[in-house]
């Protein structure tokens, strides 16, 4: 079944809309969603189709492009992000004949096409990178807590410091610059402040390191930042950013890819995302006083049914092949 023709793009092919909900006035994009967004690009543009991106302020304000979509006939499928609890965004897209697909973890019983993300994995072997590294007190600036992967990776930091004996401390943020400062002022704050932090995005990494070294705390000396999701703004700082790695613009591709098929009418299954791996820049390295043996961070013991897709440490300078993952090292 091909689209409606009310359906179709001015190149002639299918539009996928996506919501992102911020505040008013926002003006750019995290580089997460630049890149998942060229990745979606690249599919829809080989089918003559195009990416509509709506920023709305609030949930009704969500709605209510989904239904101005839906009425128009301007977009033929939705990408779903940002899932909280209860979320029934999937189920109002079918209310309006929208097809969609969920970017995330979806919760029990929704029925939604979805690309699932292991955070809760990735979120494990984070810890680990940085146990092995001596790091026995951790931080970490979460991003929204009702978001339901901030969630998912709460659980795992929590259950990774249980398993391991580490301790650690969260603080809740928003993915801004802002709000990744003032959370690292408040760790930085601490009687006993960690001697690695770990970022749920790059925006607060890069303003957690400005915020440390506006401090005279040095960078990876007294302290040690991971940052999620690998980007241009990590390479960029001086000292370049260890980060999870996740190829977005490939998200966006599959992403694209399942909305065209069920766009078309074709069946679509949902699938795990390609797994994360971490790439050890300037940013990290062992604790202060800590000297390595080869006895010393074992892996958190995480039971195999919670894990989906296991990340991976950079290694050697060049690239290699370790257990059938990409591994690599990058300055």
């Amino acid at each position: 079944m091909s689209p409606h023709p009310d359906l179709l793009s001015t190149r002639g092919g299918p539009t996928i809309g996506l919501v992102l909900r911020r505040p008013a006035g926002t003006l750019g994009l995290e580089p997460f969603f630049e890149s998942l967004i060229a990745g979606m690009e690249e599919v829809a543009e080989h089918h003559r189709g195009s990416v509509l991106l709506q920023i709305a302020p609030d949930l009704e304000a969500e709605r209510e492009t989904y239904r101005r979509w839906g009425n128009g006939g301007h977009v033929a499928g939705v990408l779903i992000i940002e899932l909280v609890e209860g979320d029934d965004r999937a189920a109002f897209l079918r209310s309006l004949q929208l097809p969609a697909v969920v970017l995330g973890e979806p919760a029990a019983g929704e029925s939604a096409v979805a690309l699932r993300v292991d955070n809760y994995g990735a979120t494990i072997d984070a810890v680990n990178y940085l146990g092995t590294l001596g790091h026995r007190h951790i931080g970490r600036v979460s991003g929204p807590p009702e978001l339901l992967h901030t969630r998912s990776r709460s659980k795992a930091f929590t259950d990774a410091l249980e398993l391991s004996g580490y301790t650690g401390v969260v603080v809740a943020a928003d993915y801004t610059a802002e709000g990744g400062a003032r959370a690292t002022a408040e760790l930085l704050d601490l009687e006993t402040r960690p001697t690695a932090i770990f970022y749920d995005n790059d925006v607060m990494a890069a303003a957690g390191l400005d915020c440390a070294t506006a401090r005279g705390v040095r960078v990876p000396a007294d302290l040690s930042i991971l940052a999620w999701d690998d980007s241009t703004t990590c390479r960029m700082t001086a000292p370049p950013l260890s980060a999870m790695n996740r190829d977005l613009y490939q998200l966006g591709e599959i992403v694209a890819t399942l909305l065209l098929e069920l766009i078309a009418g074709r069946p679509a299954a949902s699938r795990a995302a390609p797994p994360s791996r971490i790439i050890a820049r300037g940013s990290t390295t062992v604790a202060p006083g800590f000297v390595p043996t080869e006895t010393t961070a074992k892996p958190p013991a995480v039971p195999p049914t919670k894990r989906t897709a296991r990340s991976t440490v950079a290694g050697p300078a060049k690239a290699t092949r370790r257990a059938g993952a990409a591994v690599r090292r990058s300055e």
